[in-house]
């Protein structure tokens, strides 16, 4: 049952939020916050699974809490919650080390959807952000920037970096690939090494570029 700590400065989006999360699909609203200093602070008293994250806020926004809350507490997912379809915004949250971006005017289906997808340790990204950041790798390609150095990776780091990217834990991959978790776990890290890749949003990303992953 994951629990959520909702921040967001307008009373009327915390309250329909917590009334629409509140007992849907297992999940427990536990706190709500205005801002991002009382958000990073819930989360530390409460010790939510999930943080639903507002971007514009005063003092503290939501990219600043989204960044250290990380550094404070990186088994906590972020999940955004925004009005602001734009690329700029979208690649902050990711770098800040969101675990999802989703739109305020996306269907109350896909919220929880989201919020499942990231209290499991998936990513979730709203469809046309995978398009986005797909067109932006073309693009630095085009630009003559490097296309990185997944051609060092061997064929096995290759397929234990796929399943990470998709939401699968060391366990899961083990089973599928038929190797211990220890071996799973040298891949990842050799892996992540060699991409310059330190954090699972940053591999999201890495594998959207790639073309690895479909968001419903």
């Amino acid at each position: 049952m994951p629990k959520i700590v909702v921040v967001d400065d307008h009373a009327v989006v915390r309250s329909g939020l917590m009334s629409l999360l509140s007992g849907k699909h297992g999940n427990e609203v536990i706190g709500e916050a205005t801002n991002g200093e009382e958000g990073i602070q819930a989360a530390l008293t409460l010790k939510p699974d999930v943080v639903l994250m507002d971007l514009n806020m005063p003092g503290m926004d939501g990219l600043a809490a989204t960044a250290e809350l990380k550094r404070l507490m990186p088994e906590v997912e972020v999940l955004v919650l925004t009005m602001h379809d734009d690329d700029e915004y979208l690649f902050q949250a990711i770098h800040a080390g969101a675990s999802g971006y989703v739109l305020k005017s996306a269907p109350h289906e896909e919220l929880l959807l989201a919020i499942r997808s990231v209290s499991n340790g998936q990513a979730y990204l709203y469809p046309t952000a995978t398009k986005r950041l797909m067109h932006e790798y073309m693009e630095r390609l085009k630009n003559g920037e490097p296309a990185g150095t997944y051609e060092t990776l061997s064929e096995r780091e290759k397929e234990v970096i796929a399943l990470l990217a998709k939401g699968f834990s060391n366990k899961e991959i083990a089973e599928q690939l038929i190797i211990s978790v220890k071996t799973v776990e040298t891949h990842k890290s050799n892996a992540m090494e060699k991409l310059g890749l330190k954090t699972r949003p940053e591999l999201v990303k890495y594998a959207a570029q790639k073309g690895w992953l479909t968001f419903e």
